[in-house]
């Protein structure tokens, strides 16, 4: 017997299907959660190595602009759908510390976090570690809706970005992106090309269903239809389309319009054109999009589809622009530079900049080394593990992912190889970003700097931690350990004073009142 279904809508175009409105009702009802709880993933695309690429193109850029003589405008960066903002940081901290290197005057600079969930929009506004640039006018945010928004109101500088207000190039950031918005579907065959037609079904009743589960439960049908003429109002749109019957055999395939049109919208906000970078699980090269079966809706708590790369880089070069993409088919995620700007070839730095951090070595084979740690973990010595830390940008996520090999071969070291290892977890504190995660960062690290014998910095850690999430009887029993190895006689008892007081039921505190401060 078939398992019963119900449902949601009938056969429309999958740009105009419910499914897009489930996926804004997601974000909507989830907030900061998607990422917090991890229901969305995300540091694939927002790791401080991604973080650092991204500031070496951005700054690229910057040095073309200064060649130029463009040194007066500031530079707007706009990342599209930003949704928890720790790209926007790693970016902004390596780019400040690339920019301290160098002797050049380049032209000023204001990254815009964007998003159309209110929820989103206040954390940015009030996270602690976003501040100082907001106060530094390196930093504002923006209600920023990618298929209706032909504006950009700034909330804290007040400022309205236009039509044609702009005077320097407009940066754009679209990771996790052209994959959650509107994207029609096609079907060619026989140099004929079809609509893909799409009917939502769900497995459970959807009457009260939160969008959150009923994405997790929903069935898509397909139907499709033959063309017998132009599909949109736009020649270029279809000129692309068009081109696909002799280059695509048997195969499905999204097509980005309203990718395109928020790109159109982008274009026309500066007088200078328009910078786009973008990560995502997709396709650059014809022949990885080519023999595409009937797509499944890959759904994390949100849903998204595979991005087509390959027709948003036709669509920059039928603009006159010039789309990067690596030289070689990607095995994870790509990175693309998409350049609408005058004179593109001129622009040498961002080229070179490209060239050097994307296609020679760049975030998707930072992944293939990382899938290959995880797979020999267990090898790992502490110099292999310093060295993945350093190629990671020293990434809280990774660090996390591999400190229980670290405590491992961290027992029997020496103490320059302790040093070295202490300027490591240094680093990694210096560039991670709060996200309400469930690890506790602060707190690791205290642990560790405890079991590495540097106390002081120790109980720094733990008393970040408190900063971060408060205080807890087990961050109060390893402070106080930590002043017993100090032989901090009298921050020792007051310390354990104030922690039986704040909690009087725990167990933690018992043995500590008997420890002989003489016999550190």
């Amino acid at each position: 017997m078939d398992h019963p279904y119900f449902e949601l809508e009938s056969f429309k175009l999958l740009s105009d299907s419910l499914i897009w409105q489930l996926n804004r009702n997601f974000y909507q009802d989830t907030g900061i959660e998607a990422w917090s709880k991890s229901i969305v993933p995300h540091n694939m695309t927002s790791s401080s190595m991604v973080g650092k690429t991204y500031a070496e193109l951005i700054l690229g850029l910057l040095k073309d602009l200064a060649v130029k003589g463009q040194t007066t405008e500031t530079v707007y960066i706009l990342e599209l759908g930003a949704g928890h903002a720790r790209l926007a940081f790693h970016i902004i901290k390596h780019l400040e510390a690339l920019k301290a290197l160098l002797d050049i005057k380049l032209p000023p600079y204001c990254y815009v976090v964007s998003d159309i969930v209110t929820d989103n929009l206040n954390f940015f506004k009030n996270h602690p570690q976003l501040q100082t640039y907001f106060e530094q006018g390196l930093l504002d945010y923006a209600y920023f809706d990618a298929v209706e928004s032909t504006s950009i109101q700034l909330r804290y500088s007040k400022m309205l970005i236009e039509v044609n207000s702009l005077q320097q190039p407009i940066l754009a950031i679209a990771n996790y992106f052209f994959d959650s918005i509107p994207n029609d579907l096609f079907f060619v065959q026989n140099n004929t090309i079809s609509s893909c037609s799409i009917a939502i079904d769900s497995n459970i009743d959807p009457k009260g269903a939160e969008a959150v589960t009923l994405l997790k439960n929903i069935k898509a049908r397909y139907q499709n239809t033959p063309l017998s003429s132009d599909f949109y109002s736009n020649a270029i749109f279809n000129e692309i389309l068009e081109d696909y019957k002799g280059t695509l055999s048997n195969s499905y395939l999204f097509f980005p319009q309203k990718g395109f049109e928020c790109l159109n919208n982008l274009i026309s906000l500066s007088q200078k054109g328009l910078m786009l970078l973008s990560m995502d699980k997709g396709f650059h090269e014809i022949h990885d999009i080519d023999q595409k079966e009937q797509p499944e809706i890959i759904t994390h708590g949100s849903f998204s589809l595979w991005v087509n790369y390959h027709a948003l880089g036709e669509f920059c070069q039928k603009k006159g622009g010039k789309a990067l993409f690596p030289a070689f088919s990607t095995f994870h995620l790509e990175l693309g530079c998409l350049l609408f700007l005058p004179d593109n070839n001129s622009y040498q730095h961002t080229h070179a900049a490209y060239e050097r951090f994307v296609n020679d070595f760049g975030p998707d084979d930072f992944n293939s080394i990382k899938k290959l740690a995880y797979r020999t973990m267990s090898k790992l010595t502490l110099v292999d593990l310093i060295a993945l830390m350093r190629l990671s940008a020293y990434d809280s996520s990774f660090f996390i992912a591999i400190l229980p090999r670290l405590k491992t071969v961290s027992k029997r070291i020496n103490f320059n190889q302790r040093k070295r290892l202490a300027e490591s977890l240094h680093q990694v504190w210096n560039l991670s970003f709060d996200l309400n995660e469930s690890h506790d960062l602060p707190y690791e690290l205290g642990g560790f700097f405890y079991d590495l014998g540097f106390y002081q910095e120790a109980l720094n850690y733990f008393q970040e931690a408190i900063n971060v999430s408060g205080p807890k009887d087990d961050i109060y029993y390893n402070q106080i350990l930590s002043y017993y190895q100090l032989r901090q006689d009298a921050l020792f008892h007051s310390t354990l004073k104030e922690a039986k007081a704040a909690f009087p039921e725990s167990t933690l505190f018992e043995r500590l009142s008997n420890l002989d401060m003489k016999a550190v």
